[in-house]
């Protein structure tokens, strides 16, 4: 358009020094002005149309601009971020494949577009300011258990068993934590909860051997083969056992520990693994006892 300017103020000086030219001959002078005439409106009805189709062009333009606004504001105020940030981002790039407008329309046109976006991506910032803030609390509140799991012993709670519960669905209870904290806490956690159903078993398995011990005394004194008949009752509960345990692992090749839920899985299938071979191994003791006393 500068070009179509630029010609125009030529062509004007042009028709303003044909002014101050004298008449050519009366046969002449008539031709002449025809085709000086002619030129002139031939630039000048080239530049109308130059100027209507950039008219037009920027009125096609304006209006596409209009309707990634109109989609914009209809998008502003959602709150699935994820795919309406998508969708945002989009027009975006449209936005910028649209051609020109005249710059004080376009202006406009601009902040109204960017209004929008805004509106939504500052909702959005804030929300994800609050969550992490839950998550990083959420964070601390499974440090917390955690501690709580890591300090608990048959000697500092009288029923171990059931406050190990308790923490374990107030664990579960707690929300997400931050991303980048979520294979450590989960580690430390299930380690903690490993360490207190060990450490609860081998309690429980030092009670149960010594009450067999001192029940042993009695079975002996009804002589005969009760003693045998005990040792043989263990030996089959212990294959039971085994056959269980044999089972259980073979289950465990065929989970997918991809999935949170298959982790979770696994580790409450290694928990009862780990259980019966404590029960295995309380039942080693308790034959070699009987093979004590029968020494005896």
């Amino acid at each position: 358009s500068s070009d179509w300017e630029k010609r125009t103020k030529e062509i004007i000086a042009i028709q303003t020094e044909w002014k101050t030219i004298g008449f050519a001959p009366q046969k002449m002078n008539v031709k002449i002005f025809e085709r000086f005439r002619t030129a002139c409106d031939d630039f000048f009805g080239r530049k109308a149309e130059f100027f209507n189709q950039l008219k037009e062009t920027f009125k096609t333009n304006a209006d596409k601009k209009r309707a990634l606004i109109e989609q914009a504001n209809a998008l502003k105020d959602s709150t699935d971020w994820k795919a309406t940030a998508d969708k945002l981002i989009a027009l975006q790039k449209e936005w910028k494949t649209i051609g020109t407008v005249p710059k004080k329309i376009g202006d406009q046109l601009w902040d109204e577009f960017l209004a929008a976006c805004n509106h939504f991506f500052e909702a959005r910032n804030a929300v994800n300011a609050g969550q992490r803030n839950e998550e990083h609390a959420n964070l601390d509140k499974k440090n917390e258990i955690i501690e709580k799991l890591k300090n608990l012993t048959a000697e500092t709670c009288d029923n171990v068993q059931k406050e190990v519960q308790k923490l374990v669905e107030e664990y579960n209870a707690v929300g997400h934590v931050p991303y980048k904290e979520k294979d450590k806490v989960y580690e430390a956690y299930h380690a903690a909860l490993d360490r207190v159903y060990k450490d609860l078993n081998v309690s429980v398995a030092r009670k149960r051997l010594s009450n067999f011990k001192n029940k042993l005394k009695n079975v002996a004194e009804q002589g005969g083969s009760a003693l045998d008949n005990e040792r043989n009752r263990l030996v089959r509960q212990f294959e039971t056992l085994k056959s269980e345990v044999q089972t259980y692992e073979n289950n465990l090749g065929f989970l997918n520990v991809s999935s949170k839920k298959g982790n979770s899985l696994i580790d409450e299938m290694n928990r009862k693994v780990q259980k019966l071979k404590d029960n295995m191994e309380l039942i080693r003791e308790q034959i070699k006892a009987i093979d004590q006393q029968n020494k005896e």
